[in-house]
Order: structure tokens, then sequence, then C-alpha cells
């Protein structure tokens, strides 16, 4: 240690000698002699052992985050997500500036050259990767570090005495590292707490966010089977039996069929879902059972039994968080698990990690299902029953006119209708007195209606998708996809005692029988999302960084095993950085970023702005404001395009709604707008109740439409085949502007006006 203070001694030497021969009638201060102590220090660690104690505090955060990861090494943080904090220069009086007062001011000049000097050295950039600045952010961090002290009217005495001495000759560049380093780690500030930022985000022991479901002993039961087998029949029953009990499913309409079912067998029930709590008894007291959608169910509360619906949406890119948590934290006695059996050995593996066994109990289908031989090839060849699945608006559109150009009514499900129109049109199709024997829908029959399907008919096998980068991508159905859509037809207990699966083309058969044949791919990983409370450390540490960089930031650095995987953020992204502006604390912002809406609905989203700005000023959003915004009452649509609005309106009362549950005071009225949207529901569903109308009268606008287009070009190109005035002429004549005794005046008097040479024409050369 005294060998060290020796040799700090010995390095600050040449800098005071250096300081007295520059200014020898400059009185040595008490305040420089820390400063020159600090400099020498600054040049010893570079000078001497190549920054040992930079070095030793690299391997030191390298060691402990090795020692954290288990071992296995650190995935490298993408630093492309580092967004630098902005430092602005000093600006100072000069009589400010220490550090000329100690030595004489700066030449910026010289100060320059030496700082590209300092960039452009190995050493450095090895130092800086020791101390986590990659190429990128070392470049960063060198520009803005050059531009500080190139812009500020002073910098740091400490500072300015080191330049001043590498100027002269009497230092090295290598002593500016540790002032480069602490103004790298004001821009990026996650550089100073990576290892706190790193333990925040790992993800690897999911069961221990959850004590109060490690605290007790639990009973996982799976109930596996296909589509229309009862394996979710029998969970329910034993709902039911319960002293208390939970049920959680991926629809709010899966949801209210279990909480209408449980209050009929005199089991109250209230019902959970992301917009309203609704309860089984009229005093409002919180009933024993609770059917909810499963991002609604509570992990504090004790139950005897929970049933956790459609177990294989686990895997779901998007919401397979939601199945993670309900699975991992429940607290029930026993846990009754129902979905395919490919999710099975994922839940036992789940399960084993928390010390808990799963018992499998395995269900066939009750009726037949049988894949024909042959396709459909042509709509007139319907019959009673039939159900022709399409995976576009378009195709719906298309297909349910053609069936009504042959006399017959057709009922129409897609998943954008709201819940009370899907179920009315279920009635009307189930209805064995309601002359509507056919069904044309989308992948929304796959779960959540019960309907009397004979036969499933794929009109096409290839549905639209979006990938992890969202392109939209074009590819055949899953397996897994074909058997749910498919089990919908012979549901058990209705008219049909087997169910068929067909095509409407005839190439698509052969596949879709190569499809049905196939097993389901086991699910591997189970879906994680970051927590509010994860959120909120990260910005403890990160204050700067918008909501959309702490993700992504969070993202990087998550660690997973095997058995999850990180949820796709792209939709909270996208709203985080539509509201970025509006000025709201965190956890509202992050509420409002995980509001379900479609962004590719441009109503919604605007929609969502302007309640976050009304929020933002502590302005209650009330029910005169949002009828003046939907610009509610609203008529019975002429065509889809109002139909489509209508739609998305209903969207707004729901986005109400659920911004109500979590903001009461900030969005009073929704009892009122759940009164408006039953009844937007009601022309909704006459809307599509004359779906067919709504068809012909858009394809006759757009025909008018198109007439327009081509009159109006082939007018426009009239005129330019005619020349000077007689385009505008024409015009003006069509338009009823101008009468032939105008123009036979207005031609005589251009003719005088020309040949007299007025308004600064010249004569005709064969009038001269």
């Amino acid at each position: 240690m005294r060998g060290v203070k020796r040799a700090a001694r010995r390095d600050a030497l040449p800098v005071t000698r250096s300081l007295r021969r520059r200014c020898p009638s400059l009185p040595m201060r008490r305040c420089a002699w820390p400063l020159l102590r600090l400099s020498a220090r600054a040049g010893l660690a570079l000078r001497h052992g190549g920054a040992i104690r930079l070095r030793l505090a690299a391997a030191s955060s390298s060691s402990s985050s090795s020692s954290s990861g288990g071992g296995g090494g650190l995935r490298a943080p993408d630093t492309s997500l580092f967004v630098p904090v902005p430092l602005k220069p000093v600006e100072g009086a000069a009589e400010e500036d220490v550090g000329a007062e100690l030595t004489r001011p700066l030449d910026k000049g010289e100060v320059l050259k030496n700082l590209n000097k300092f960039y452009k050295r190995k050493e450095i950039q090895r130092l800086g990767a020791e101390n986590g600045l990659d190429a990128r952010l070392f470049h960063q961090a060198f520009i803005s570090f050059r531009k500080y002290i190139m812009e500020s009217s002073s910098v740091s005495a400490d500072l300015h005495i080191i330049l001043n001495d590498i100027c002269c000759g009497a230092g090295h560049v290598d002593d500016l590292f540790p002032f480069f380093l602490r103004h790298a780690k004001q821009i990026f500030p996650m550089l100073d707490c990576m290892d706190d930022l790193r333990k925040i985000s790992d993800l690897r022991l999911p069961p221990n966010w959850y004590p109060e479901a490690r605290a007790i002993q639990r009973k996982i039961i799976f109930h596996a089977g296909p589509t229309n087998s009862g394996k979710t029949y029998h969970a329910i029953q034993r709902f039911l039996t319960a002293k208390s009990g939970i049920y959680c499913g991926p629809l709010k309409l899966l949801a209210h069929e279990i909480f209408q079912k449980s209050n009929a067998a005199n089991v109250p029930c209230d019902l959970v879902t992301g917009e309203e709590r609704v309860y089984a008894t009229e005093d409002a007291r919180q009933a024993s059972h609770i059917a909810c959608t499963i991002e609604m169910c509570s992990t504090n509360t004790p139950y005897e039994v929970a049933v956790i619906d459609e177990i294989q949406m686990i895997r779901d890119p998007a919401r397979g968080w939601a199945w993670t948590r309900a699975l991992l934290g429940l607290c029930a006695e026993e846990i009754h698990v129902c979905g395919e059996s490919a999710a099975i050995d994922l839940v036992t593996e789940l399960m084993y990690t928390t010390g808990e066994e799963v018992e499998v109990r395995n269900y066939k289908r009750l009726t037949p299902l049988t894949v024909l031989d042959y396709a459909l090839e042509s709509l007139d060849n319907l019959q009673p029953g039939d159900c022709i699945v399409c995976f576009s608006k378009n195709d719906i559109y298309s297909v349910s006119r053609q069936i009504e150009a042959r006399g017959l009514e057709c009922a129409v499900i897609y998943g954008s209708l709201p819940p009370g129109t899907k179920l009315e049109q279920a009635k009307k199709f189930n209805d064995p007195n309601d002359p509507c024997k056919i069904l044309v829908a989308t992948d929304a029959i796959g779960m959540g209606l019960n309907l009397c399907i004979k036969r499933i008919i794929f009109n096409s096998i290839v549905k639209p998708t979006v990938n992890e980068k969202g392109e939209k991508e074009i590819d055949s159905i899953t397996t897994s996809q074909a058997l749910q859509i498919a089990g919908r037809a012979g549901r058990f207990g209705s008219s049909f005692k087997q169910g068929e699966v067909t095509t409407m083309h005839r190439d698509d058969l052969l596949q879709l029988k190569e499809i049905l044949s196939e097993s389901v791919p086991p699910v591997k990983a189970a879906g994680l999302h970051p927590t509010p409370e994860q959120i909120e450390m990260f910005a403890y540490h990160l204050p700067d960084a918008t909501l959309s960089n702490l993700i992504d930031i969070f993202v990087s650095l998550s660690q997973v095993d095997g058995l999850y995987f990180v949820c796709n953020i792209d939709d909270f992204k996208f709203l985080a950085d539509m509201i970025q502006h509006i000025p709201l604390n965190l956890r509202s912002r992050y509420v409002f970023c995980t509001a379900p809406l479609n962004r590719k609905e441009p109503f919604v989203c605007t929609t969502l702005l302007k309640f976050a700005r009304q929020f933002s000023r502590n302005e209650p959003l009330t029910f005169d404001w949002l009828c003046r915004h939907t610009k509610w009452p609203l008529a019975p649509p002429k065509n889809i395009k109002e139909l489509v609005h209508l739609e998305a309106v209903h969207d707004v009362f729901d986005l109400y709604l659920w911004l109500s549950y979590r903001f009461m005071d900030m969005f009073p009225d929704a009892a009122l707008v759940r009164d408006i949207q039953k009844k937007l529901d009601d022309i909704i569903q006459i809307g599509v109740c004359n779906i067919t109308k709504l068809i012909r009268a858009s394809q006759s606008g757009e025909r008018r439409g198109k007439s327009l287009r081509a009159y109006r070009s082939a007018t426009r190109q009239e005129d330019l085949k005619s020349h000077g005035r007689g385009s505008l002429a024409n015009r003006l004549l069509r338009e009823g502007l101008l009468t032939q005794e105008m123009l036979r005046q207005l031609e005589s008097e251009w003719q005088d006006q020309h040949r007299s040479g007025r308004y600064g024409l010249n004569p005709c050369p064969d009038s001269v």
C-alpha cells in the first residue's frame, strides 16, 4: 500500500512541476492539492498495471454475474436497445471555471486532437469492453463525451487539469479513461446497475413468484382429450360440488356459460371479466364460486377447486403467460386442468419443479367424427347443419351472399362480432324451428359456442397469420387448429349423432386428411410476461427510459430456462409508443398499455389515445363525453363499411368498461355505457341478419364509384385532347356556369385583346 502511495506522489510531481512552470505567480491554493492528487491517481490507474482497479471491478462483476447465472454464462445484452440520456454541455460564466484559474484556459483545437487519439487507442477500446462498453456503446459514449467537452464553457476542475497536462505533454491520453467511463455511465445508466437489472429480469424460477401457492400442497388433475370428449364437463361437476371454486377460461363466452350453469344449479357464482364483475346475489356479496376470464383470476384467494380450461393455450405467443400464472399461482387444494393431451408432458414437468404430482385422466370423443372422401365442390350441395369455415371476412361475405342467392338463409359468426351477436346467431342456427340451417363462420367457433353442426366444410385450409416480426404470412392450418374446428361437428347431445368434415375444393381434401392424421406436436414451453412490479423496479434504475425501451431492455436481459419463453410484447410496445408523449405515472401507463384492443382498428387506437390524454389531465371521462366522441346514438348500418365501424364502436365501449374496472373514479359511468352497449349489440345484430343486403349495397356502391371514376377519367381525357381555352370552356358549360352566348362574347373579347397586345401579349406574327 505504501508503494502505491509513493507511486502516486511520484506521478503527481510532473503535474505539479509543470503547473508551477506555467504559472509561477499562481499561489497553490489548498483546494488545488486534492485535485492534483485525484489527477495523479486517475493517471496511475492506467499507467501502473493497466487500470488495475477498473479491471478488478470488471472481473468482480463478471464473477458475480456468472455465479448468479448458474455457471452457464450470460447472454450479452442487445445494446442497440440502450438509448443514451442526453447530457447538456455546461453553460457558465468564465469566472466560474476553477480549472482555468488553477492552470490556464484550454486550447480546444489541441483538446480535439488528443480526444481523437484517445478514441483510436486499442487499449482504451479493450478497457471499455471490460466495463460493458461494446463497440456500439463505446462509439456513442465517445461522441457524447467529445461533444460535452468541446461545447462546454467549462468542465470540472479535475478533468480540466488532466486535459491541460495532456495538451502540454505532461500527461497521457489514457488518463482520460476514468472521466470517459464516468460520462458513459451518466448517459448509459444501465451500465452501473447491470447486475441489478439482470437479477430483476431473471425469469428462471417462476414458481417462486407465488409463495401462497407454494405454502400448500395442491392436487393437480389433468383432464385430457379431444373436442367433444366431456373432459371439461367432468371438471365442472367437481367445481359445482366444491365449497368454493374458480373457473378460468379463455373467452368471456365460456366464463358466461359456466356462470349461468352454476347459478342454474343453485350454486351462487359471480362472473369476473376484464370489463366487470357480475354478482350472483342482489346485495352484491361475493359468492364462493367465480367464473372468470383467465387473465382475471386471483392468485391470493384460497379455493377448494380451480378449473383451468384449454391449457394448451399456455403456448400462445401473446396470452400464454396467463395460463402459466394460473397453473403456478392459484391457491386451490385441487387444480383441474382441461385440454389437449399434447400439454401433459409440459404440465407434468412444470409441476415437478413445484413438487406437485399430476394425475392424468384421458377421455375419448363421445361421438364419431368422419373425414369424407369427397369435397363439397358447389354450394348447391349444402345440407341442413352444414358449417362453412372461412379464414377471412371477405370470404365470409362472399360465401354468405352466394348461399342466400340460392334461396337459403345462413347465420354468420366471426371474431370481431360482439359476444351477444355471436350468441344470437348461434341460437338462430341451433333453433330447429328457424329456417336458418347453414352457418358461415371463422375459426371463432373453435371454442366458446355450443353449436348443432352436422358437417364442417373448410372453405380453405390456409390461414393468414402474423409472425414474430409482425409480418403477414399465409400458411396451412395446424393439426391442433384443424382438430379444434373439425371437432365441433356432431356435438354430443345434439340432433346429429356423428360429425363429418370435408373441404370446399377437391384439391384441399387430401391435404386436410394428412393434417388431421398427424399427431399434435407436444407443447414445449409456457409463456411468461414481465409483471408491473418488475417494470417498476427497472424504472427505478432507469428513470429516464421510456416504457417501450424498458420492456425491450427487460426482454433483452431476461433469462428463462427451457420450460418457458417470453411472450410477444409487440402490442404492448405499440401502445406504449403511442401514448409516450402523454404525462402519466408508470403504473397508469402500464395499465393503459395492457388494454385489450386490436391495433389494426384506427378508431379504437385513437380513442385510447384520447382516453389517456383526458386521464392525464385528471378530467373524468363521462358518459356525455363518450357519446360525443362516438356520435351516439347510431343508426343500423347501410353497408359493410358502416357495420365494421359499429363493431369498432362496440370495442370502444368495451375499452371504456375495461378501464372503468381499474380506474372507477376517472371512468365513472360504466352502468350507462353498459346499457348503450347492449343497444349497440342489437343494432349490430340487425346488420348481421341483413348482411347480404349490406354486401349488395356495398358492391353497388363500389360499382357506382367505379362508374363515376371511369366517367371522370374519360372526361379528363376528353379535356386533355381539347386544347387552349376549350378545356375550361367545356367544363364550365357542363357545370352550367357558362352559356353558349356568354362563350361567344368571351371569345370575341379575347380576340380583341389579343390583337391589341393587352395583358403583356405580343401581336401575332402574321398580323404584323
